[in-house]
């Protein structure tokens, strides 16, 4: 039975949500179009422009995502202590980069101090409104992919629907689960076969960081020319579609450290991030069969995984849950509240989770 959007995101619960989305029937309508033959692997550009856009004027951050011919993964984190601290006026000025304003909000904006009282108390209520709508992830999906299957449907003129229906969505209970995730998510072309390195990844977070961590280093390898070419290919077709003017938010930021605040970096260090997910790949690939590097043994264990399940659970991440992720008391939790007496996931996390 389908759910309402309203009992899969709960704020209360977490702040970090999986997202995915495919084309209509399953069509590669970002990728070779196997019926025409033509190619739509710019429209991939489209997606990752418009994502990173909009994490730019939203409170919500991205932590992994990954566009591919006719799906794409995104993983969400929603700052709505942020979203708080705006004052109303930058709440304006996000929104209308956006969205159409409203009558009263133009006349406030020219001259707020001819307002009564009672126009004020109005004003606020929308502004109000506006911002709690900047730190929801149905607004944000909405704004994605409303967008492009407009741009879609007006260079093929046609009508009709892009997407087979509305976004699905993962509530991520806890670093385990968002680790997991994420390494998913950087993986899909891996795990697919379509790529044989993360190098070679192209439209997917752990490229960006990858180049964005190999622009930091004093020495140029191989590999740093290698991503460069890359993203110097996607920077050319973003020039190309007039993408290349609008700002775009970086990725959420890693960190490690106990002390910081969850709301402000990702629970792990980058170093560790990385080669968790080089060695995974590595190890998930049929042609480089593979164990997992040893150093990157603490950090799945420090997160309460037990590591013989990890491949596995990275492979199968997405199927293994429904509206949730994470240990087995957390799902049982989060199904409670929602006065469910069961959640998928409770068996599998039981294994996989270490004792």
């Amino acid at each position: 039975m389908t759910q309402s959007r309203s009992t899969q995101i709960s704020l209360d619960a977490t702040s970090f949500y999986h997202c995915y989305v495919r084309c209509v029937r399953r069509a590669f309508l970002c990728g070779d179009d196997r019926a025409t033959g033509a190619n739509y692997d710019h429209r991939k550009q489209w997606l990752v422009s418009r994502l990173r856009f909009l994490s730019y004027i939203y409170a919500i951050d991205i932590c992994a995502y990954a566009v591919m011919s006719n799906h794409y993964h995104v993983v969400l984190h929603v700052d709505q202590a942020r979203a708080n601290k705006w004052s109303q006026d930058e709440v304006v000025e996000r929104w209308l980069q956006l969205y159409k304003g409203n009558f009263l909000i133009d006349r406030w904006l020219k001259n707020r101090e001819a307002f009564s009282a009672a126009e004020l108390q109005v004003v606020s209520d929308i502004i109000e409104d506006w911002r709690q709508r900047l730190c929801c992830i149905s607004w944000f999906m909405r704004g994605v992919n409303e967008t492009i299957a407009r741009m879609a449907n007006e260079e093929e003129n046609t009508k009709g629907r892009f997407w087979e229906g509305r976004f699905k969505s993962q509530a991520l209970l806890d670093e385990a689960a968002l680790l997991t995730c994420m390494a998913y998510v950087d993986l899909n072309p891996v795990r697919a076969a379509i790529t044989d390195d993360l190098i070679s990844s192209d439209f997917t977070s752990i490229q960006q960081r990858l180049f964005d961590y190999a622009s930091n280093s004093t020495a140029t390898t191989e590999a740093h020319q290698k991503l460069t070419e890359h993203l110097t290919h996607q920077q050319q077709l973003k020039s190309e579609l007039h993408l290349d003017t609008q700002p775009a938010a970086p990725l959420m930021p890693f960190d490690g450290s106990a002390h910081t605040d969850i709301h402000s970096a990702l629970p792990f260090t980058q170093d560790d991030y990385i080669e968790l997910i080089d060695t995974t790949g590595r190890a998930l690939r049929d042609d480089k069969r593979g164990a997992l590097n040893p150093n990157t043994l603490p950090l799945i264990t420090r997160l309460g995984i037990d590591p013989k399940h990890w491949l596995e659970h990275v492979k199968r991440f997405r199927s293994r849950y429904a509206s949730c992720a994470g240990s087995s008391q957390a799902i049982c939790d989060f199904a409670g509240k929602r006065a469910k007496r069961w959640g998928k996931g409770v068996g599998i996390s039981g294994r996989v989770y270490a004792g």
